[in-house]
């Protein structure tokens, strides 16, 4: 598939986005007045900021983009929609939560406020992820573990940019960097389990199954479909050379998994928060894009047999 940037863009800042929202009313569900009023509402400005930024940003790869609105109609059988409609959702829980904290009123409402964030957060990012996951013509994302991958993935680098804030506010906790590092140790687990499984899958379908002869050993194509390339070909027929994910892919362990695991255990030891915390957050927004193009770019469309192409 061509890795669209903005939908790259998107993927990753609002699930940044989504996991500092999760993170921030989790904190506040538990401890209601242990962030403060200030860091918190700066916190949910931050983060706000990143979901609707990457929002904005995944508008510019619809050829529409002024039909949006009406995708919120199709929840009941699109994946897509259900992202759209929770994203809309999680922000009135969300804002009510920032104007409490504006005006001082954070008494009482603020738990169920922060429940309902933290929950809306998480089913965002579960239908962004399924979104990929429903479509039966692209093996690599047609698996049960890419939602997983993308929620770890969210909470991995929300809780990074949290302890990050936290630490610049002064109001970083111990748990924080554990919890974070957990996070980042499922997300390198599920990553690796991802990989090898699709590089051990050869592929549900074939242009044998598509002409059905019986006995047909060999079949290629004696003219192209096309005597140009056309829109299918552009958007679906990416291909990336093995050596090159190979070392894409070894730059995305270490960016996003190694070195920010790495700073998040030397911040514990030190208890320098705001130095680790922001190289673990440069080092992690690196590795979560290169994770992202790959995650577009090694895919491969079930359309791309029509034109010849076979599994390399």
């Amino acid at each position: 598939m061509h890795p669209a940037y903005s939908v790259i863009f998107f993927t990753t800042a609002s699930g940044a986005g989504y996991g500092l929202l999760f993170w921030l009313s989790l904190a506040t569900a538990i401890a209601p007045d242990a962030l403060g009023r200030w860091p918190s509402l700066a916190m949910l400005a931050v983060a706000l900021v990143f979901v609707t930024a990457g929002l904005l940003a995944s508008t510019f790869h619809l050829g529409h983009p002024e039909r949006a609105p009406g995708a919120l109609s199709q929840w009941r059988s699109s994946w897509l929609s259900r992202e759209g409609v929770a994203a809309v959702a999680t922000y009135v829980p969300a804002g009510l939560m920032g104007l409490l904290w504006l005006l001082g009123l954070a008494e009482g409402l603020i738990v169920p406020l922060a429940l309902l964030t933290a929950a809306g957060a998480v089913a965002t990012v579960y239908c962004t992820g399924m979104i990929y996951a429903s479509l039966r013509t692209i093996r690599q994302w047609n698996r049960r573990d890419v939602p997983w991958i993308y929620l770890a993935l969210a909470a991995a680098t929300g809780g990074i940019l949290f302890g990050l804030l936290g630490g610049l506010a002064g109001v970083a906790g111990r748990p924080i960097p554990m919890l974070t590092l957990a996070c980042l140790l499922v997300a390198a687990g599920l990553k690796h389990r991802y990989w090898t499984a699709i590089d051990a899958d050869p592929g549900a379908y074939t242009a044998k199954m598509a002409i059905g002869i019986p006995g047909l050993d060999t079949l290629r194509p004696l003219d192209a479909p096309h005597t140009m390339p056309n829109f299918v070909m552009r958007e679906m027929g990416f291909t990336v050379a093995r050596k090159h994910a190979e070392k894409l892919r070894r730059l995305t362990w270490i960016a996003l998994f190694a070195a920010p695991a790495l700073l998040l255990l030397l911040g514990v030891l030190t208890g320098l928060a705001v130095p680790v915390y922001l190289l673990a957050a440069i080092s992690a927004a690196t590795g979560v894009v290169l994770e992202r193009w790959l995650f577009f770019a090694e895919a491969e469309h079930v359309s791309q047999l029509y034109y010849g192409r076979s599994r390399a």
